[in-house]
């Protein structure tokens, strides 16, 4: 909710939403009785929660409306990253449509606006007899870096079954997806990382994909943290860490605040904002 609160109700009707349309799921094996799953909101619930309480407020969007004007306008590109239209060919330019605050690639022509938009990458906590399924990455960025199985969300695919074909395509596994674990936002490149709590299914097996050196399954005791790919990455894992000792499984959402010019996971160089936590009645299968 934009310049409002997000009230815990909400995260729990959309949460809800998942598991009463089973056509969307029937293929990736989510069991009936999550459909059973009460998730509870307190003020112990959001107690991670870094701005103000009881929920989040855009400081943006608040300041512009005490200012009674619309959003700024951006600064200006030094250039465009389409040539040409996609629609009709002709050169695309910079502009600011009108009722809009952004620069824009618009077509000169045909008046064709082609938006850049944030990027998702969607994967899966796949966890096995209380150990955690890690992929060495085989590729840049980060190679020799161990990361969980994810990437980009395709088109015409939902987030749950880009999950879990991210989870086949980089470790070989077949997973069952339990249920939402984490949603991390990173505005500095565009991105947001939703992870699933999963778990692997027959034939129970694992192996390296084509984009993939190594895939190990983790004692969460042992999980190299030093050598972990991505900063959303590292802070699910100690997240994920944390409820299984805590012995119950949580939902998380925050914003990763990146330092300027810091790598990908850079020890010092980033911070987990806006971190709401959302408490469920799920234990923990693989309790420390």
């Amino acid at each position: 909710m934009v310049g409002g609160a997000l009230p815990a109700s909400n995260v729990l009707r959309a949460c809800q939403a998942l598991v009463r349309n089973p056509r969307s799921w029937r293929c990736l094996r989510v069991q009936p009785s999550w459909s059973r799953v009460k998730m509870q909101a307190s003020q112990h619930a959001v107690s991670t929660y870094h701005g103000r309480q009881p929920g989040f407020r855009s400081s943006n969007i608040a300041a512009h409306a005490q200012a009674g004007g619309a959003s700024p306008a951006a600064p200006k590109p030094e250039e465009s990253k389409d040539q040409f239209c996609r629609m009709c060919g002709t050169k695309m330019q910079l502009a600011i449509p009108k009722g809009e605050a952004a620069w824009r690639h618009v077509c000169s022509s045909c008046g064709y606006i082609d938006y850049f938009n944030p990027k998702m990458v969607v994967g899966c906590i796949v966890e096995h007899e209380g150990k955690i399924l890690l992929c060495k990455r085989a590729i840049e960025p980060c190679k020799g870096k161990w990361t969980l199985p994810a990437g980009y969300m395709e088109l015409r695919e939902s987030s749950a079954e880009g999950a879990a074909r991210e989870t086949w395509e980089e470790a070989n596994c077949q997973v069952e997806i339990l249920a939402p674990y984490s949603h991390f936002d990173i505005p500095v490149i565009g991105q947001a990382y939703i992870l699933f709590r999963a778990k692997l299914v027959a034939p129970y097996t694992f192996s390296p994909g084509e984009e993939t050196l190594q895939t190990v399954l983790f004692h969460p005791n042992e999980i190299p943290f030093d050598q972990i790919a991505f900063s959303s990455i590292s802070l699910a894992l100690q997240h994920y860490v944390e409820d299984m000792k805590r012995g119950q499984y949580r939902v998380h959402h925050g914003v990763v605040s990146k330092q300027p010019g810091s790598g990908p996971n850079e020890i010092g160089g980033f911070e987990l904002q806006d971190h709401f936590v959302v408490n469920s009645e799920v234990p923990a299968v693989g309790k420390l």
